[in-house]
């Protein structure tokens, strides 16, 4: 289709597609500039949250007394290459901030009938109780984000078609595991037993025992 008519003006479809950009470039720039107050701006963003309603798969009772919860904080530094490439045409690093808690607990759900001895006069009890174990690494996503991402050429092209929601994970499963592995290495289940014990003594000497003996095994 000619851009010219034969005698030398442009198709009026061509007049009116120019019309229509240079208008919707002005009003860009009016609302960009906030040159006309009150005027909205037909380029701004508008937010809307679709999301279903919440479905509730499962309760479960819980027996246990959190005694203890410890912050931690780690930077994942995660690099993918290729082995006889150069990281400029395939490679991906990714710098991750990850932030989390892990809680100690002690499962009063594990006490048998043999873990509670009380005296005949019933002022003294003695209580045997499992060690402390940790809950598993909780990240906190207000807290937690990617700092840096350097992609090589391959990877920029691969992600311009498709997303990689995997990585993501993977940086985010690491960071829990780093923030477990050094929960292990604190004195959180220790802290939560002397809490538990702390608890139980004043617990069952607002009961009327005069002496109470709380065990760990």
């Amino acid at each position: 289709m000619p851009l010219r008519n034969v005698d030398g003006r442009l198709p009026w479809w061509v007049r009116t597609l120019t019309g229509l950009v240079v208008l919707g470039g002005l009003l860009f720039l009016v609302a960009r500039a906030d040159l006309i107050p009150g005027l909205p701006n037909p380029f701004a963003e508008e937010t809307k949250d679709r999301t279903g309603p919440v479905v509730l798969k499962a309760i479960q009772d819980m027996s246990r007394f959190e005694g203890a919860s410890g912050e931690f904080q780690v930077v994942v530094d995660l690099e993918k290459d290729a082995k006889f490439l150069p990281d400029a045409v395939r490679g991906r690093r990714t710098l991750y901030v990850g932030a989390g808690s892990v809680d100690a607990y002690v499962d009063l759900g594990d006490v048998g009938p043999k873990g509670v001895t009380v005296s005949e006069d019933r002022t003294s009890a003695v209580l045997t109780l499992p060690h402390a174990r940790l809950e598993r690494a909780s990240l906190d996503p207000d807290r937690s984000y990617v700092v840096a991402q350097e992609r090589g050429f391959f990877d920029r092209l691969g992600d311009f078609f498709s997303s990689h929601p995997g990585d993501e994970q993977q940086v985010q499963q690491l960071a829990a595991k780093k923030i477990q592995q050094a929960a292990k290495s604190t004195e959180l289940t220790k802290r939560a037993e002397t809490n538990t014990r702390a608890m139980l003594e004043r617990l069952l000497t607002s009961l009327g025992f005069e002496k109470v003996e709380v065990r760990f095994s």
